[in-house]
């Protein structure tokens, strides 16, 4: 028996994902950041895929998790590309 439960262990992993974009946003880097760039918006991609499968109870329904991640796939393809040209 676990002592959490999905949507108690689902906000851990938010808070956890939250806590390392900071980290990642705030570390010193050297010119260009893109590097940094791609690792927040793919941290980004994996904290909006937790929520559509727990507090949406998409891992429930395999077919739309994978329409509305295929949906969130294109949206993060669409912003590296603004990323990109802003840099």
């Amino acid at each position: 028996m676990t002592r959490f439960g999905p949507l108690a262990r689902a906000w851990v992993a938010l808070i956890a994902l939250t806590a390392l974009s900071t980290a990642v946003a705030l570390a010193p880097a050297p010119s260009p950041r893109l590097g940094l760039g791609v690792a927040i918006l793919i941290l980004a991609l994996v904290k909006a895929r937790v929520i559509l499968g727990r507090y949406l109870d998409l891992d429930d329904y395999p077919d739309a998790r994978r329409v509305f991640t295929g949906i969130l796939v294109a949206w993060g393809v669409a912003a590296l590309g603004l990323y990109l040209a802003a840099g």
